[in-house]
């Protein structure tokens, strides 16, 4: 299935301003319409799954915005519903389509085509940065932060919560940094009765925290919620090895999107160095095993569009 590409490129694009900490969060509130369009220039341009403007939306950021626990839950939630009403407005009609969709079902099995012959059916992602993204310091690309796993899960618990109650049909567990963040991730969202993809932020074959990839990915073995575990945010260089890994190690389905290959320089605040994502590169992360496939910042719907002529010419 194709995944779609990185939302705040395709916000500033459309000349959204993102330069705050709540960064793309800040239009849930502000500019819903800005997200919506968004979704849909990924949709125009191959996406089969959406995933949701949350993943720096955290209770702790609103609140220090001024924004009440109960207000900020509904943010969380109107991430996934503005992602459904993109997909929905997409989606050929249904009679019921809420009756038509399953509870909780996994894009990993899914076909992605719409049994009554029109568009392909598409999927809501709601979207879990890990914990330094909040900070919005650059440190989701390191990891570390000095809390304990049990802290860890205790933050992302209350975000989890609130996105799963507007019924997305997947957790994407997305850009974490390091194998105990992974894992407090992971017991953040058991009980939810939402399936959950986990992908690694990493750097060769470590995590930016410096762990085996292999000892990253196995952490997905054996767990019936995890329906894919792969990487994101990454060098495109780097992906097609980190999918062989992780379908070796987890024997699960694989997803990866990374990045345009440029590196964000946290203290300028901006990309900086060359873009080297090119679409044509999906046919060797799907030879190594990858079955949910798209890009991550500053891929945009071009090169989404990209990847799903290259999934068709390779098919």
């Amino acid at each position: 299935m194709v995944l779609d590409g990185g939302l705040s490129n395709q916000l500033a694009d459309q000349g959204c301003d993102l330069a705050d900490p709540l960064w793309t969060a800040r239009l849930l509130a502000e500019e819903p319409e800005q997200i919506r369009a968004a979704h849909t220039a990924y949709l125009r341009a191959g996406a089969q799954v959406l995933t949701t403007a949350s993943y720096q939306a955290t209770f702790e950021g609103f609140a220090r915005r001024g924004v009440g626990r109960a207000e900020a839950a509904g943010l969380l939630r109107r991430s996934v519903e503005l992602a459904r009403e993109a997909a929905d407005a997409w989606s050929a009609p249904r009679a019921d389509s809420a009756q038509s969709r399953s509870p909780a079902p996994s894009p990993a099995s899914a076909r992605g085509v719409d049994p009554g012959g029109g568009r392909p059916e598409v999927w809501v992602a709601a979207s879990v940065g890990p914990y330094g993204a909040m900070l919005a310091d650059g440190s989701e690309y390191r990891g570390r932060y000095g809390l304990s796993v049990r802290e860890l899960a205790r933050f992302h618990r209350l975000r989890i919560e609130a996105l799963a109650e507007a019924g997305p049909d997947v957790l994407a567990l997305e850009t974490v940094p390091d194998v105990d963040e992974a894992e407090a991730m992971l017991a953040a969202a058991e009980g939810t009765g939402l399936p959950v993809w986990l992908s690694y932020t990493i750097e060769g074959r470590r995590t930016r925290a410096g762990q085996p990839l292999e000892d990253a990915f196995a952490l997905a073995a054996g767990r019936d919620e995890v329906v894919a575990v792969g990487v994101n945010c990454c060098a495109p260089g780097d992906a097609a090895e980190a999918v062989r890994l992780a379908k070796e190690v987890s024997g699960k389905a694989v997803v990866a999107y990374p990045n345009s290959g440029e590196r964000w320089d946290a203290q300028a605040g901006r990309w900086a160095g060359d873009a080297a994502f090119d679409p044509e590169s999906v046919a060797d992360w799907r030879e190594s095993g990858a079955r949910l496939v798209g890009g991550c910042c500053r891929v945009g719907p071009a090169g989404i569009a990209g990847i799903a002529a290259a999934l068709r010419k390779n098919a």
